[in-house]
């Protein structure tokens, strides 16, 4: 009977260590048991940080193109022949209608000498503007347009212009002998001549900003 009731006692003792480690258990789980919302793997406050990144402002970049520019204008400094306040170089054009201009014998009135070639899309861009914008702008002015084409041949320029539809004269200097009187490279090229025959503005190239200084150089030479 005593070992009995010492069995029963010991068993007794037993469960209620089982049932204090089951109670600490169940306490546990409550105190560490995540409450709604909340993240189980990462701290509160950093899931609700949201990093945003200031946009990086780059500073703006000299363009590549300035360099080369000084160049090219340099290189167009030194290849021009002619230059303002000079006499304008004499020359005989053939035209392609078949006449024959001389410079010389346009004393008196401002012309517009151009140098292009059918190949050079600035050269094409002026001739687009040729008709509108100086030859119909300053209709009934003392002025005389001479578009001359550059190194190329009599078939090769006509059919350009017939392509074109172009109704203005064109000049033929297909061994450059003109053009080489005023430069010795580039187009388009444009000297205006003053109504002495000195050169009173030269321009190469073409824009939108060229054509309206071309404009501008015309009206005030026909002063």
């Amino acid at each position: 009977m005593a070992i009995e009731s010492k069995y029963k006692k010991r068993g007794s003792n037993l469960s209620l260590i089982a049932m204090l480690i089951i109670l600490l258990g169940l306490v546990a789980a409550i105190i560490f048991w995540p409450t709604e919302g909340e993240a189980t793997d990462a701290p509160a406050e950093e899931q609700a940080v949201e990093v945003v990144e200031e946009p990086q402002v780059e500073e703006p970049q000299p363009e590549a193109t300035q360099p080369e520019q000084k160049d090219e204008d340099a290189e167009v400094e030194a290849t021009t022949l002619v230059h303002v306040g000079d006499l304008a170089p004499d020359f005989s054009v053939e035209m392609l209608d078949g006449r024959t201009i001389t410079l010389s014998e346009l004393r008196g009135k401002v012309v517009m000498v151009c140098f292009w070639a059918t190949w050079c899309p600035p050269c094409r861009q002026e001739l687009a503007h040729l008709q509108e914008g100086v030859i119909d702008h300053f209709a009934g002015k003392d002025l005389v347009v001479l578009p001359i084409s550059r190194g190329e041949q009599r078939d090769v320029v006509e059919a350009f212009i017939t392509k074109t539809g172009y109704k203005f004269a064109v000049g033929l200097d297909p061994e450059r002998k003109i053009y080489d009187l005023y430069a010795s490279n580039f187009v388009p090229r444009t000297f205006i001549v003053g109504k002495n025959g000195k050169v009173t503005y030269r321009v190469a190239g073409y824009d939108e900003q060229t054509a309206e200084e071309v404009n501008a150089a015309i009206a005030k030479a026909l002063r």
